[in-house]
């Protein structure tokens, strides 16, 4: 009994000395963490919300200027006239002046940038303009009254004389000596240009060197647009143009309203006239140191008394400008018509009489239907027919259907039109 108790302990002791130790848990090192390079971060680019109206009064804020972004949300359409274009991009439009002056040989171009935004390339300095402009010159009076109803002549810093002017407020401006007078043509004062700076002259081109004030104010380094309104061939194509110099306010929200009012105004009134059968005969102006200029029948005179009822005795003619004739050929084709219109700087019939006696030979002249569109003159001379009434066909029209068809208009008030007594 006691020999297997021994033997049972020598065999338990023998196993547990045979059996494997366990290990010493060791300390594990703790390994280094690798940094995974990465690239800078990139800036974003601003995110500038879509734009509900033109920026008429300042510039894109330094650093928010966005390529995706429209900067000129209210655009500018065209309807009547033929005589420019305006292309949009996001932050510049272009300008094409088709016919800068009579028988120019190419276009005219101007990219309007929006002020803070970068210039476009393929044009040159001269051509780009920044817009809104703050400041600018105008060298024809038939820009003022656009100036005026956009809210912007506050912005009119000088003229080429202030000597016709018939808008008032320019009037007191040129008083107070707040405008700067630049004169004409090729004799323009550069100096005083240079001394003002506008962002912009607006004028207009000819085609004759000594007439046009353009080429050297360019070399001057000067911004110069040309607007060519006056060679338009429809009345509401030339008022059409305030668009043109809209743009460079980017008002042409403003310009868009108002043109829709006088186009419909205009249309009213000429519907008026179109089922007439009966039309009286007209013809216009008077000689001058031995010619008679008469309205080419496509001009926009020929057409503003077409769309008035009247039957004009050249609207058969297809020049858009005007007709050199003699006194002769004339008074044969005239010497019964019914009425005689725009017969240039003549107060009475007295004065038209004593110009050339053989006035008083014509018909229009013995009933007393001699008619002038100097209504609205001003002292110094300045007639507002050629300023104010540009912008404004649809007076001109109703002027002449009241002249022509009383009946049509019986409350209508003359404006630019008076009988000559």
């Amino acid at each position: 009994m006691f020999r297997k108790t021994l033997i049972l302990a020598l065999l338990i002791t023998l196993l547990a000395a045979c059996a494997p130790a366990t290990p010493a848990t060791e300390a594990v090192e703790p390994q280094p963490t690798l940094e995974v390079p990465t690239e800078a971060p990139t800036p974003e680019a601003p995110v500038v919300a879509a734009l509900e109206h033109n920026l008429t009064d300042g510039c894109i804020p330094e650093g928010q200027f966005s390529a995706e972004v429209d900067y000129f949300p209210e655009k500018a359409s065209l309807q009547y006239t033929d005589g420019f274009s305006i292309e949009y991009h996001n932050s510049y439009k272009v300008l094409t002046v088709k016919t800068p002056w009579p028988g120019a040989a190419e276009s005219l171009q101007y990219a309007l940038v929006q002020c803070g935004a970068p210039a476009p390339e393929g044009f040159l300095d001269e051509q780009i303009i920044e817009v809104p402009v703050k400041s600018i010159v105008t060298m024809s009076t038939s820009y003022l009254p656009f100036l005026d109803e956009l809210g912007v002549l506050d912005r009119l810093v000088g003229l080429d004389d202030a000597t016709y002017v018939s808008n008032p407020t320019v009037l007191k401006m040129a008083e107070e000596d707040t405008l700067t007078m630049l004169g004409y043509g090729s004799a323009v004062n550069v100096e005083k240009a240079l001394e003002i700076k506008p962002d912009l002259i607006m004028t207009y081109g000819s085609g004759a060197p000594e007439y046009d004030a353009h080429p050297v104010l360019i070399q001057a380094g000067l911004k110069v647009a040309i607007n060519a309104e006056w060679l338009d061939t429809s009345p509401l194509g030339r008022a059409e143009w305030g668009k043109f110099i809209a743009a460079f306010f980017n008002k042409e929200a403003g310009a868009e309203a108002l043109f829709a009012e006088k186009a419909a105004r205009y249309n009213e009134l000429k519907a008026l006239t179109a089922s007439l059968t009966e039309k009286p005969t007209v013809f216009t102006a008077s000689a001058y140191q031995g010619t008679w200029n008469v309205p080419g029948g496509k001009s926009f005179a020929a057409a503003f008394l077409t769309d008035a009822g009247a039957a004009y005795l050249w609207a058969d003619e297809a020049s858009t400008g005007s007709l050199p004739l003699a006194f002769e050929a004339v008074f044969e084709k005239a010497k019964d018509a019914d009425f005689w219109l725009n017969v240039g700087f003549v107060g009475s019939l007295g004065d038209l009489q004593a110009m050339d006696a053989r006035y008083a030979d014509f018909a229009a002249f013995q009933n007393g239907s001699v008619w002038n569109n100097d209504a609205k003159a001003s002292p110094n001379g300045g007639n507002d027919y050629y300023e104010s009434a540009v912008a404004h066909p649809e007076l001109v029209l109703a002027d002449l259907i009241k002249i022509f068809h009383p009946d049509l208009l019986p409350d209508h008030e003359l404006v630019y039109y008076r009988q000559l007594k």
